[in-house]
C-alpha cells in the first residue's frame, strides 16, 4: 500500500517518517497493519521511501508551548526509513485532461480511470451541452470529493504524484490553461481522417506536455471547437464509433501511454 507524505514530515537524517490525518485510521483500523509491517510513502514528487511502522515517541519539545502544539500518538503513525529510491513511473510527459462535465457520478470514474493511466491533471469543464449545472457551492464540494478520488486511486496505482483536480472552469478559461501546452487534442465526432490522426498521435514525444479535451455527453458545439481549434487545438478522430464521454478520454489517454512510456 502506498501513502503519500508532505516534505516537512520526512527527516532523512533521523531516518523518520510521520503520517497523520486520514492515513492513521487507514493504516491502523482498516488495513489492521502494526509495529513491524512495511509500506511505501511517496514525497508527492519524485521520491518514494520504502518504511517500517516503529511505535516509537518523537522528541518531546523543549518548551510548554512545543508540547501543547505536539499531535499525541495515536494521531499519528512513525515511520523507520528502510530505504529511498526514484522510480521512474511517471510518464515523460505532462498530459491534462479537460473533461466537460459529465451526468451523474461518471466524473467519479473519469477521474479514477484517468489517474491510473497517467493523467497529470483534470480540469473539469462547463460547455455549452452539459446537462450538469454546479452552482459554487456545489462545485467547491464536488471538486474536493474528486480530489479525494484522485489521492485514491495515486495510491492504488503506484503513483509518484497526486494529480490535481482543477475547480470547474468555463470552456474560455479552459483555453486559457491549455495555452501552454505543446499539442491540443480534440476529439471530435464529425472529424474524418483516422490516418491523420495516426500521424499525428504518432509524432508526439515523450517530454511533450499534451492538453485532452473531451466533450460532455451532447459533445461539442460547432462555437466551441472553432474557439479551440483557433487555439492551437487538433480535432481527431477515435474511429467510426460514437465513444461515450467516459470512453473517449480514455481511450486517448491509453494511446498516449502507450506510445510515451519508457523502459
Amino acid at each position: 500500500m502506498r501513502f503519500f507524505a508532505e516534505a516537512g514530515n520526512i527527516d532523512e537524517e533521523n531516518r523518520r517518517i510521520l503520517l497523520f490525518g486520514e492515513d492513521v485510521n487507514h493504516i491502523r483500523n482498516v488495513l489492521r497493519m502494526k509495529e513491524g509491517d512495511e509500506i511505501w510513502v511517496s514525497d508527492g514528487a519524485q521520491y518514494e521511501y520504502h518504511c517500517r511502522i516503529c511505535d516509537e515517541e518523537p522528541e518531546r519539545g523543549h518548551t510548554p508551548e512545543d508540547r501543547a502544539a505536539e499531535k499525541p500518538a495515536r494521531d499519528r503513525v512513525t515511520l523507520e526509513i528502510l530505504y529511498r529510491q526514484e522510480p521512474d513511473y511517471e510518464l515523460p510527459g505532462k498530459i491534462i485532461l479537460f473533461q466537460g462535465l459529465p451526468k451523474g457520478d461518471k466524473m467519479d470514474f473519469i477521474i479514477q480511470k484517468a489517474v491510473e493511466l497517467g493523467v497529470s491533471a483534470v480540469v473539469p469543464v462547463s460547455m455549452k451541452r452539459c446537462v450538469m449545472k454546479l452552482d459554487q457551492k456545489r462545485g467547491e464540494k464536488k471538486t474536493a470529493r474528486w480530489q479525494q478520488i484522485a489521492e485514491s486511486a495515486s495510491k492504488q496505482s503506484r503513483r509518484l504524484v497526486i494529480p490535481k483536480i482543477y475547480p470547474v472552469t468555463t470552456f474560455a478559461e479552459s483555453l486559457r490553461i491549455g495555452s501552454g501546452l505543446d499539442i491540443l487534442l480534440a476529439p471530435y465526432e464529425l472529424a474524418h481522417g483516422m490516418e491523420e490522426t495516426r500521424k499525428i498521435l504518432s509524432a508526439i514525444r515523450p517530454g511533450q506536455s499534451v492538453g485532452i479535451f473531451i466533450g460532455p455527453e451532447g459533445g461539442f458545439e460547432e462555437s466551441e471547437i472553432r474557439a479551440a481549434m483557433d487555439s492551437g487545438a487538433v480535432p481527431i478522430t477515435l474511429g467510426h464509433r460514437i465513444l461515450r464521454t467516459e470512453t473517449a478520454g480514455m481511450t486517448l489517454l491509453s494511446v498516449l501511454m502507450f506510445q510515451l512510456e519508457t523502459d
